[in-house]
């Protein structure tokens, strides 16, 4: 199948365009750099044409609440608008666990207008939240980082393997569109302070107390996959492991 994967020159978008093809797929990167701007409209016809299914894992440009929504909103309108004209059979779109409960979290409202801009859109769908990434755990910790002293929000995540990720977003393209949501994360609820204490360096400490994540309160399972979330194998401890080679 012909699957073009819009963002498909960032660090998710290149992992997935090699699974896709390692499975025997035309997997076709579509970004700025590759004449394609999804945010414009830009290009869209052109890479669409003869493509069976359409994977977004694009990230906009600026994390400020008004600019993320206003990308994510327009990209998703111009891409199901395009894909239903190509025919395009199934639009798949990465999303982040939690957005309801966490929602405080200018980021994850931009992520609720993605959706909702996808579940409108008139092409067949399937809304993939994820878990965080193991790979993005170290920017929490730097965030949090002052000093030797990192201090973390009280609350819980189910990090995923980027890797695992790609793997299970390339079987979802290859099924039919669930024309809902559902839910990819790691096998493992973990605290903050738990992963902080496992990747901090020599000599750092690693606490918990009441202080907001990013700047929102939120409970401490939203972020948590729910009981009929697919688990990936990769644990912490494995991937830790992986890094250290």
């Amino acid at each position: 199948m012909r699957i073009v994967v819009v963002g498909g020159t960032g660090q998710t978008g290149r992992l997935l365009v090699e699974a896709l093809r390692a499975r025997g797929h035309e997997a076709v990167p579509a970004s700025p750099s590759t004449g394609v701007n999804a945010f414009t409209g830009d290009g869209l016809e052109q890479v669409l044409t003869g493509t069976d299914i359409v994977i977004d894992v694009t990230n906009p440009p600026s994390a400020g609440a008004a600019e993320a929504t206003e990308f994510f909103r327009a990209t998703s309108e111009n891409l199901t608008t395009a894909g239903a004209k190509a025919g395009v059979r199934h639009h798949v779109v990465l999303s982040v666990i939690g957005l309801e409960p966490a929602s405080d979290l200018a980021y994850y409202r931009a992520k609720l207008a993605q959706e909702a801009a996808v579940r409108s859109g008139g092409v067949p769908y399937t809304i993939v939240r994820a878990a965080q990434f193991f790979e993005f755990l170290d920017v929490i910790m730097q965030a949090n980082t002052r000093g030797d002293e990192i201090t973390l929000a009280p609350v819980r995540v189910q990090p995923i393997a980027l890797s695992d990720l790609v793997t299970h977003l390339a079987g979802i393209a290859e099924s039919a569109p669930a024309d809902g949501t559902v839910e990819v994360a790691g096998p493992e609820a973990l605290a903050l302070d738990e992963i902080g204490r496992r990747l901090a360096a020599p000599g750092q400490r690693v606490t918990s107390d009441g202080r907001p994540f990013f700047g929102a309160d939120i409970p401490v399972d939203a972020l948590v996959a729910g009981p009929s979330a697919f688990l990936a194998p990769t644990t912490l401890d494995t991937w830790l492991a992986g890094q250290r080679r």
